[in-house]
């Protein structure tokens, strides 16, 4: 048993408590606190802006120091963070909470590489099980961050000033855990022929790869799609009358999808490839939309944000596994700092539309609109698939 490959699993679920917390928490604080109704969603909004902005810098951080340093200096900005929420929220100051989410961006930046960092753990045969088996690790934050978002509510005098605070606390086990992992020692840089450094293809020579063009934008679209619908959700059932509890259960069980289907889907993904499991992901959040457009009852967003959650597995670890294929040892920093660049970017667009949409347009229009990207992406796999099979072609 690769004992590094579970403490970073373990170090993904504590990564994933924060978040889910913060997603259960930061909409209706903001809601609580934002001087106009549409501006709820800021917060979150910000947390994921705070990820853009900091990919660069991460990319940095993690070719000067290494993969452990870097990830704890995203757990003390983490600590930093949340205690600064919690400070926030216990003034009633909203702009000062949209600070701490932004800031806490940064960690956010780093646990997104923690997927990458699992395939290093691992041999080459074995990758797309490691990438899925760290990835289920997020399963802890699907059990965890509701019920610590619902049990911390009303900890403090100043409703979900406690939540923040139990964060803080997440992020010292998250250091703790991460200080157990041995990662490998980075790969020597490779010498070419006239002596110099290969410090691999430039960026724009990465990007224009179909395999990376498909692999990068099935990774934004399907976080997008995800994000724009589960970020609404608290919002769109506290409107139809929902109390916190039953949002609490659905994003619990939405999370639960999102991570435990990373026990097995490494395994499909080797047995039947990449791009039929990801188009099976496609599938999945057709089927999520059409669920949902269907009614607002209590089991009809259950059921929907659940099959959100399993096609954002499949798609998700799909364009992570097909994105490796696309770049060397000496490249990884780069490619991998602009697919996150991607992901938050979409991220940061659909935490502010989800907001705006389901307080101006509800809940049905959100999830029309959410058709054209998931549209997108099905058009990129099947072009994809298109290339490849006309190149394995004989003349």
């Amino acid at each position: 048993m690769n004992k590094n490959l579970w403490l970073l699993a373990v170090a993904q679920g504590l990564f994933l408590t924060n978040n889910v917390t913060f997603i259960a928490i930061n909409g209706l604080v903001g809601l609580s606190l934002a001087p106009l109704g549409w501006m709820a969603t800021l917060p979150v909004m910000g947390y994921v802006v705070g990820g853009a902005l900091s990919t660069g810098l991460v990319a940095k951080t993690q070719a000067r120091w290494g993969r452990k340093v870097s990830f704890q200096l995203g757990l003390a900005v983490a600590l930093c963070s949340a205690l600064l929420g919690a400070w926030a929220v216990a003034h009633q100051n909203f702009w000062l909470l949209v600070t701490a989410t932004l800031v806490a961006g940064y960690y956010s930046a780093n646990g997104q590489l923690y997927r990458f960092a699992a395939a290093e753990l691992a041999l080459p045969a074995f990758r797309e099980k490691a990438v899925s088996l760290v990835l289920a690790g997020g399963l802890m934050g699907a059990v965890a961050g509701p019920n610590l978002a619902s049990r911390t509510r009303t900890l403090t005098e100043v409703p979900f000033a406690g939540a923040y605070l139990a964060l803080a606390v997440v992020a010292l086990l998250a250091m703790a855990v991460m200080a157990l992992v041995q990662f490998p020692p980075a790969a020597p840089p490779t010498v070419g022929a006239d002596g110099k450094v290969d410090e691999g293809r430039p960026l724009g020579v990465l990007l224009r790869q179909p395999v990376f063009m498909v692999a990068a934008g099935a990774a934004a679209l399907s976080y997008g799609v995800m994000n724009l619908l589960m970020a609404a959700t608290p919002l769109a059932m506290q409107v139809c009358g929902f109390p916190f509890d039953d949002a609490a259960l659905v994003l619990e069980w939405h999370v639960i999808g999102m991570f435990a289907p990373g026990f097995f889907t490494g395994h499909l993904i080797k047995r039947f490839g990449t791009l039929p499991i990801m188009g099976v992901g496609v599938l999945l959040y057709a089927l999520c939309i059409g669920i949902a457009l269907s009614g607002q009852d209590l089991h009809q967003f259950l059921v929907a944000l659940l099959l959100l959650g399993v096609g954002w597995n499949f798609l998700f670890t799909g364009s992570t596994t097909l994105a490796m294929q696309a770049y060397r040892p000496a490249e990884k920093d780069r490619a991998q700092a602009a697919i996150n660049f991607g992901v938050f970017a979409t991220m940061a667009f659909t935490s502010f539309a989800s907001g705006a949409l389901v307080t101006t347009q509800g809940w049905a229009m959100l999830n029309l609109g959410s058709l054209l990207p998931v549209a997108l992406t099905a058009l990129g796999l099947a072009w994809l698939g298109w290339l490849r099979r006309n190149t394995a072609r004989p003349n």
